[in-house]
């Protein structure tokens, strides 16, 4: 909290002293225009204006000057109140004020094997939790990284990055500041890479002598009249002037084309640019961060000083609209004609690297994501892998509960599937869930919420939470069904670790007991590892029919003073205690 603290106060400042500047830089290109006007009036009442035009001018050019300082600041401006805003975010957000982070709502999927059971996705989700991503393709690598389980090797080099990352929290957030000015989304991604990937036609060769020929011959027709005074000069000037505006009004259907992807997207690629930038500058030690910095470097050529020339690219093609500054720089330069011929060149040399780039940024920021849940929470773990099937944790407990709250656990999975009885609001479903998200957080490389983990990476399959699907006219009963049978087809072709919390909730008492027993035998005969939650006590004797496959475990509530207690301490064998009918008669319902 203090180094959030502390960043904002500091980036703070630093906004105060860019504000004062801002305005002043304002103040003073409204003079410098008051002042080429006045000495514009004043030169037309002169005899000899000369000395006035040569102020008038200068007066131009530090307008200019300072047009390039006002956006330098400002963007400078933007990026201070950005980073104040993360570090105001961030306090919030250890504060359990609120989760001002993106939830990845889009990204959920009832019908995947854990994340709508496990709450990956949507309000106060694990994704929105630990989401800092500010790209649309960050944000999508990071929901990448949730839905699926890593192989080791992976997983390993995610572990090393995330930990460098963990240690850089200046450069994570230039990038989310940088990512936060100009946002991106879907739309303009889908519309760079469709330029990037559409092919071009090759522009005439007379058109490349023409838009040579005539601007070196419109300049040197105006130096010589200035040189010379002949009339002809200025004549034939204008002439070529005119030729120009027609060659550029030939073109204008070939440069509408090509900007029908890429308009006003410029800001954005800019932005793309500054974070590759940030990257560059870096130096990292693990494999993965390297690799990806090596993405970016070619023949000493830098990503972000292509992106950033696409960017001036992009925008003077922009400039197009803009009718009467557009006939003059076309009529004495041919200025768009030359800005496409440059953008095609570009995209020659440089248009199948976009995507690359641009996953180097979404990479970074979805590891740096789970980095920032690291920083957050030194108490985390990475856990130690292995190929034995040997999954163990340590003061295991739920990620998102706040850290006073937490009850941590001790759990070990070798051969055996775990029966787990207990009270309703004892803590059954909440330890399924924790072993289930730590899953899926180790899976990525990230740390779990355990003092200690030992895994073997498995593909995660839950049946915790389905309801009734109207659309498909298919009931609870049914949708659960379909999980189970969705389950034992995958662990008939591979292991997996398994979480189940009473199932079967859709039918009678004797044939929910009868099919959970079914359901236990047969995940025996295909090897899962995992847990299940029961209330049916029966269940349990299961244990003396394979004692070396299941075991008992129990979460218990006590009763003292006439008040119910949960401690949601993990406990060997069966729980005994019931707590439903202390409640109804506590609250008066029988």
């Amino acid at each position: 909290m203090d180094f959030y603290q502390n960043k904002k106060t500091k980036h703070l400042q630093e906004l105060k002293k860019l504000n004062r500047r801002y305005n002043t830089i304002s103040a003073s290109r409204l003079l410098m225009v008051v002042s080429a006007l006045v000495l514009g009036y004043y030169s037309l009442q002169a005899k000899n204006p000369t000395i006035l035009l040569c102020f008038m001018i200068l007066c131009i050019v530090e307008f200019i000057l300072l047009m390039n300082r006002h956006v330098l600041v400002l963007n400078n401006k933007l990026r201070a109140e950005a980073l104040v805003k993360i570090n105001d975010e961030e306090m919030n957000y250890l504060s359990g004020k609120s989760i001002p982070f993106e939830d990845g709502g889009e990204f959920t999927d009832y019908k995947h094997p854990y994340t709508h059971d496990l709450d990956i996705f949507g309000n106060k989700s694990l994704y929105h939790n630990i989401n800092r991503s500010r790209t649309f393709k960050g944000k999508e690598r990071l929901a990448a990284f949730l839905k699926d389980i890593l192989p080791q090797d992976s997983i390993e080099a995610n572990q090393e990055a995330i930990k460098e990352l963990a240690q850089k929290p200046e450069l994570r957030q230039e990038i989310m500041a940088l990512g936060s000015v100009k946002k991106d989304s879907k739309e303009i991604y889908n519309r760079l890479t469709v330029w990037a990937y559409a092919k071009t036609h090759d522009i005439a060769t007379v058109a490349s002598i023409i838009a040579f020929v005539t601007p070196v011959s419109l300049v040197v027709c105006i130096v010589t009249y200035f040189i010379t005074g002949y009339e002809a000069f200025s004549s034939v000037a204008g002439w070529i002037f005119g030729i120009n505006l027609l060659f550029i009004m030939s073109q204008v259907k070939r440069i509408k084309a090509e900007m029908k992807d890429t308009t006003e997207i410029h800001d954005t690629i800019h932005h793309y640019g500054l974070i590759l930038e940030q990257i560059e500058k870096e130096t990292f030690k693990s494999e993965k961060l390297r690799s990806l910095h090596a993405d970016l470097i070619d023949n000493n050529k830098t990503a972000s000083t292509s992106i950033k020339k696409l960017a001036v690219l992009f925008s003077r093609l922009d400039s197009i609209n803009n009718v009467f500054g557009a006939a003059l720089l076309n009529g004495i330069l041919l200025y768009h004609f030359q800005a496409l011929k440059a953008l095609f060149k570009w995209k020659g040399n440089n248009a199948l690297n976009i995507s690359k780039w641009l996953d180097v940024i979404a990479e970074i920021e979805a590891l740096s994501s789970f980095a920032n849940l690291y920083y957050n929470n030194p108490d985390f773990s990475f856990p130690e892998l292995n190929s034995d099937h040997k999954i163990e944790f340590k003061n295991l407990a739920h990620p998102l509960l706040k850290k006073e709250s937490r009850v941590g656990n001790d759990i070990a999975f070798g051969s055996d599937f775990v029966i787990l009885t207990g009270s309703n609001m004892s803590g059954k479903s909440t330890f399924l869930r924790s072993l289930g998200i730590n899953m899926v957080l180790a899976g990525t490389g990230a740390p779990v919420c355990a003092s200690s983990a030992i895994i073997h990476p498995l593909p995660v399959l839950v049946s915790m939470r389905l309801s009734d699907s109207l659309s498909d006219s298919e009931s609870y009963f049914f949708a659960e069904i379909k999980r189970l049978r969705y389950i034992m087809d995958e662990l008939g072709n591979k292991k997996a670790f398994v979480l189940l919390d009473e199932i079967l909730r859709g039918t009678n008492s004797d044939d929910k007991r009868t099919g959970t027993i079914k359901v236990i035998k047969k995940m025996i005969t295909l090897n899962a590892t995992g847990a299940i939650a029961t209330h049916d006590i029966e269940v349990c004797a299961l244990t003396d029919e394979y004692p070396q496959q299941l075991v008992n475990r129990c979460f218990e509530a006590k009763i003292e003073n006439n008040e119910l207690y949960f401690d949601y301490l993990l406990r060997d064998g069966i729980c005994r205690n019931k707590s439903a009918n202390f409640l109804m008669e506590k609250m008066g319902v029988i």
